[in-house]
């Protein structure tokens, strides 16, 4: 094995010897079992508030196992802690009561000399910080109250090797909690809490689905073309069929197959893969859920989303209200705007010249206004730079920072390339994609959902009736960022084979993410799609939200991370 250091490489030397002292006493260096009657968080929830009178009078019987984390030793007796955090009990109804994410995770023990014999002793003495042990023993209450072990007998089941942390309630180093989440997690009850909360989050979104007849599908991981979705995929190569395959960047094409086949209501809990950038909202490997409804549109969407969030929100934490950056933020309610609505309401003040409604009703009447827009941008840049020089002249500095800060900028590089776009011939549905992310985004911190967005951008979306330009589709933002993304499925197999060749056009333009051609899912379109809503929701974002997370590495219990550049000093 590697070491990190000198110091590392001689610490597992000496534990080593350690260990061969251990099986001199008569112990297996690495035994195989151990009988623990039940966890530590559940012999804390049972007894914990029984006096010392009462533990005295009853002689209650325990045998646990866990991490030391703490020992001293005074002559013939001492103390140590063990850390146990899972929630188990040979009997369920020991259970009540006591939460997964129990934080009574610790219980003190106490070891004598004349209780447990002398090469008992001799091991305890040869113990380090880390070590896993089981013990027996009756529970007392020491002269300052704690709940401890009197231990009868001791059992070695399997030495740390290499040192815990100095500090006990984790890791310092942040990127080390992530590649070392085998010490986070015991180092860093915190961190097991949000685990605890995302086995809950699951397990919420099954129970919700399951109760309204939805069926739990799984659905290929490795696909012939990588569909349901704009983003770069993996690319593979099986060798024994001599194909190239794609991991997945989404499901929904083989979920509407099985709608097409019957299965009215389903839903996916997935894993899917985007060779994309990483941050603290995205990795390249993250969890999905996907579901499809039969004979609805996206409004019926709109309505289970709301039932949905809330739901899970209070299986989990007990309450809709969460804090997350420094916001609280309540999934009781979610407000609702149209796309333009909301390019509308959060249009930088400075930007005079703002957009109206039915300058969005065409790629002509969105032309009208990048004109106006142009005018007014070309007559303020010329009083800001005659201001400017004004300033200069005067002795007192110019400055340009009062204005052309936050998104301006952004907008104004937005607006100028339209006319070359359009020139090119891309769709001016991009551009007001573009213009809602830049402009209204980072202000979506309550639920809110954003409908209706233009048609090129939305190759699998139904379009709205009489206005071929947009969608049916909408999008749930919290906490500045997408969480879920919906729309009513385009089930016309001639307009969706279209759309595809729209796509491979983009592609030829160089958008190396948008849609493949999938000539399989439109033959399967041809066989009849009944009108359907789907939707994704990010489980990883949306259990930030739930544990007030800032990185979505800190709620994936092994987040992709960068090659390690050599040992740490």
């Amino acid at each position: 094995m590697e070491f990190e250091s000198e110091f590392e490489q001689n610490l597992f030397a000496l534990r080593q010897e350690k260990l061969k002292e251990i099986e001199k006493l008569g112990q297996p260096a690495y035994p195989n079992r151990f009988e623990a009657k039940r966890s530590i968080p559940v012999v804390r929830a049972q007894f914990g508030n029984a006096t010392g009178e009462e533990l005295e009078a009853n002689r209650i019987q325990v045998s646990v196992a866990g991490r030391i984390m703490a020992i001293r030793a005074q002559g013939k007796a001492g103390f140590a802690t063990l850390q146990q955090a899972s929630v188990w009990a040979p009997d369920k109804k020991e259970l009540e009561g006591v939460e997964p994410e129990q934080k009574d995770t610790r219980l003190q023990i106490y070891v004598r000399l004349d209780a447990v014999g002398e090469d008992s002793f001799k091991l305890y003495k040869l113990l380090d910080l880390g070590d896993h042990i089981g013990v027996t023993g009756y529970l007392f209450r020491t002269r300052t109250g704690e709940l401890t072990v009197h231990v009868e007998t001791l059992t070695f089941l399997a030495k740390a090797m290499l040192a815990l942390p100095e500090k006990y309630h984790g890791l310092a180093d942040v990127e080390l909690r992530y590649r070392q989440r085998y010490v986070d997690l015991f180092a860093n009850l915190d961190a097991r809490e949000v685990f605890v909360k995302r086995a809950k989050v699951l397990r919420a979104l099954r129970r919700f689905f399951d109760e309204r007849g939805y069926l739990e599908v799984e659905t290929p991981m490795m696909q012939p073309v990588a569909g349901g979705a704009a983003a770069r995929p993996f690319k593979t190569h099986h060798n024994a069929l001599d194909m190239d395959l794609y991991l997945r960047i989404a499901p929904e094409l083989y979920l509407k197959r099985l709608v097409v086949g019957g299965l009215d209501r389903v839903y996916e809990i997935n894993r899917n893969f985007r060779n994309e950038g990483v941050s603290t909202q995205h990795n390249p490997e993250f969890t999905m859920l996907e579901f499809y409804q039969a004979y609805a549109n996206y409004h019926d969407l709109m309505d289970l989303t709301e039932e949905l969030i809330k739901f899970v929100a209070m299986e989990v934490n007990g309450t809709t209200v969460t804090e997350f950056n420094g916001a609280q933020i309540d999934f009781s309610s979610m407000q609702k705007l149209t796309m333009i609505g909301a390019i509308q309401k959060w249009w930088p003040e400075k930007l005079l010249v703002k957009p109206m409604a039915t300058d969005f009703g065409s790629s002509s009447a969105f032309a009208d206004f990048v004109r106006r827009f142009d005018e007014w941008k070309k007559k303020s840049s010329q009083e800001l730079s005659d201001t400017y020089w004004d300033a200069e002249e005067k002795g007192s500095g110019g400055d340009l920072s009062s204005f052309g800060t936050d998104h301006e900028t952004d907008v104004w590089g937005i607006i100028s390339t339209f006319e070359d776009r359009m020139f090119q011939g891309e769709s001016y549905g991009k551009l007001i994609a573009e213009l809602f992310e830049v402009v209204a985004e980072e202000h979506l911190i309550q639920p809110t959902i954003i409908y209706e967005f233009p048609t090129a951008v939305s190759p699998l979306s139904k379009q709205k009736p009489g206005d071929p330009d947009w969608v049916e589709r909408f999008e749930i933002y919290v906490g500045g960022f997408e969480l879920g993304n919906a729309f009513s499925e385009l089930n016309d197999p001639v307009e969706q084979h279209k759309r595809f060749e729209d796509q491979l056009k983009e592609r030829a333009r160089g958008d190396d993410e948008a849609h493949a051609m999938d000539e399989d899912y439109v033959r399967a379109l041809a066989y009849g799609l009944p009108p359907t809503g789907g939707e994704g929701i990010g489980i990883d974002r949306l259990v930030m939200l739930l544990t007030g997370s800032k990185s979505i590495r800190d709620v994936i219990l092994f987040p992709q991370m960068r090659k390690e550049q050599g040992p740490r000093d």
